[in-house]
């Protein structure tokens, strides 16, 4: 686990100097899963059409790729949460990925990255 929150912590520039950057890491990621548990069902079903219609505009129909990469399970599986997390909520600058942090939650964010990566095997 703590290679996995070095690895997060380096891609977002930072170099991970103290313990409690790292339990504070650990606590996020360990949690984030029941985050989102508390959603209601119109949520998840607005989430999935969103992810398939919005996010699959770009990704493409079947999340194969198009003009953005492909995010299948097997295309995300090395991808760390938290680089997934950054990437939803911020964009990537200089592309057409948008940032949505503005119009989805925390939870939301979490919801669409376990439905696209499967739940969490740690």
């Amino acid at each position: 686990m703590r290679k996995a929150i070095d690895s997060i912590w380096n891609l977002l520039g930072r170099p991970l100097k103290h313990t409690g950057q790292a339990m504070l890491l650990t606590l996020f990621f360990s949690s984030s899963t029941a985050a989102w548990a508390d959603l209601s069902s119109q949520e998840v079903a607005a989430l999935r059409h969103l992810l398939y219609q919005d996010c699959g505009s770009c990704h493409g129909l079947h999340l194969t790729g198009g003009l953005g990469p492909a995010i299948t399970r097997t295309a995300l599986q090395s991808k760390p949460t938290g680089y997934l997390f950054t990437v939803i909520a911020k964009g990537i600058p200089g592309t057409p990925m948008p940032p949505w942090e503005s119009l989805l939650s925390e939870k939301e964010i979490q919801w669409l990255i376990t439905e696209l990566k499967g739940p969490s095997t740690q």
